[in-house]
């Protein structure tokens, strides 16, 4: 099965094959085991061996925390993603909504303030979760609207941290 997995704006082409992965290219042995009554996953590829948190955020979208930070990526399977190109039905970019916890922690830091305007993969807030620092970032432009929390708060699963709204845009003249 072929997937296309986007990190920080760059996406790769991954196909799985029983037990190894090709990412873009380059053949590695793969194997993935999830601790039981844990979000984490124990994850061999190639010689490199990592524990990974992970969290499904949405349909295409997941936040995974390893090594000491947290990446979301979008995952497509390339019938999905063939189809899309075929009827022109791709992905629309969200503009403006709430950035929630996706997962209860603490509130370390709330690196922006109401009316900055962030680009994407800017850093909002950092919650602290599983003794891990979650950076979580715009995933698109936006003006910060509001901020729900402050540093020290606890936050539950789901809570609104910041809400991002729709850039203005320019009027032509």
């Amino acid at each position: 099965m072929r997937y296309h997995v986007t990190i920080r704006s760059r996406t790769y082409v991954i196909d799985v094959d029983g037990g190894s992965v090709t990412i873009d290219g380059e053949r590695l042995e793969a194997h993935a085991a999830a601790i039981p009554g844990t979000p984490l996953l124990h994850l061999l590829l190639g010689k490199d061996s990592w524990t990974v948190a992970c969290q499904q955020l949405d349909a295409r979208r997941w936040a995974l925390g390893a090594v000491g930070e947290r990446f979301e990526v979008e995952v497509q399977d390339d019938r999905s993603k063939q189809i899309e190109a075929l009827t022109g039905q791709e992905r629309k970019v969200v503009a403006g909504g709430v950035v929630k916890a996706p997962m209860p922690g603490l509130v370390v830091r709330v690196e922006v303030s109401e009316g900055n305007v962030v680009e994407v993969g800017e850093g909002l807030v950092v919650v602290e979760a599983m003794k891990m620092e979650n950076e979580l970032r715009a995933t698109h432009r936006g003006i910060v609207a509001q901020i729900h929390v402050k540093a020290g708060d606890r936050v539950e699963k789901g809570a609104p941290l910041v809400t991002l709204s729709a850039e203005p845009t320019q009027p032509s003249g």
